[in-house]
């Protein structure tokens, strides 16, 4: 998930992900990690988000996995 969630922002802002500071300075990548994995059975979780701020991007992480990046507006 945290390399899904590097490449999204990176992508967003054009730039190499190695120029974006180090996602664990945000979030705890295991704790994001461990929200999202499947269910025992092998199924994907069918339902949760977290969104939070990372390198100038809003970032939505769902429960099926998806990874949404959004540019956030300079103030």
């Amino acid at each position: 998930m945290s390399t899904t969630i590097v490449r999204h922002v990176a992508a967003e802002k054009k730039v190499n992900p190695s120029d974006l500071r180090p996602l664990y300075e945000v979030i705890d990548p295991e704790a994001l990690d461990l929200l999202f994995d499947p269910l025992t059975d092998g199924t994907l979780r069918a339902s949760g988000r977290v969104i939070f701020e990372y390198s100038g991007c809003q970032v939505v992480v769902t429960g099926t996995g998806d990874v949404q990046a959004t540019l956030l507006e300079s103030s």
